[in-house]
């Protein structure tokens, strides 16, 4: 297993069913066969099994990526190569977020574009319908805004461009990432 000295965290932010823990897995997934010791933190993953209590407001939401900013760090100061799946919908707490990850690892802000209306679309879990019925609060791009960030290393469009174009754009990313090292 290939460990790299200092790790490498790749967040990548976007609305619910833009394609990130899809995109985030496949990329996974290709880094182990290589060899290199890689994980995935998602958003679901880590209410489920870390902070179950974490909650859908602003600053419950700004608490919670902190938590995953400190995980996270952790993973990066093991040289882990880690592919954060974070709707992260605020500018301010990505930065907090980057600020946090930076003091142990490269950081690196991946956008996955994809517009509300073909996120309706998808709709993975039915999310956006219970949305929509007003059954979940503070939903982002419902209810709650999602800031598109103003900075980003890489833009995956997720709308104009297929699973495997976007899997092999952040692959060919990190792979420039890790031979820079």
């Amino acid at each position: 297993m290939k460990c790299l000295d200092k790790g490498l965290v790749f967040w990548l932010t976007g609305l619910s069913g833009s394609g990130k823990t899809t995109i985030g897995n496949l990329v996974k997934e290709r880094l182990r066969k290589e060899g290199y010791k890689a994980e995935i933190i998602d958003g679901d993953w880590f209410r489920q099994n870390i902070d179950q209590n974490a909650g859908y407001t602003k600053e419950e939401r700004r608490k919670h990526l902190i938590r995953v900013a400190n995980f996270v760090k952790i993973l990066a100061r093991n040289g882990v190569i880690t592919i954060c799946s974070f709707v992260s919908p605020y500018e301010d707490v990505r930065n907090e977020v980057k600020n946090i990850i930076k003091s142990e690892a490269d950081f690196y802000l991946i956008y996955v574009k994809c517009d509300l209306e073909e996120c309706i679309k998808r709709d993975p879990k039915g999310l956006y319908k219970k949305a929509l019925k007003g059954e979940i609060k503070n939903f982002t791009g419902i209810d709650d805004p999602y800031e598109e960030p103003k900075e980003y290393d890489l833009l995956l469009d997720t709308v104009n461009n297929s699973i495997e174009e976007n899997v092999n754009k952040l692959y060919e990313f990190i792979n420039k990432k890790i031979n820079e090292k």
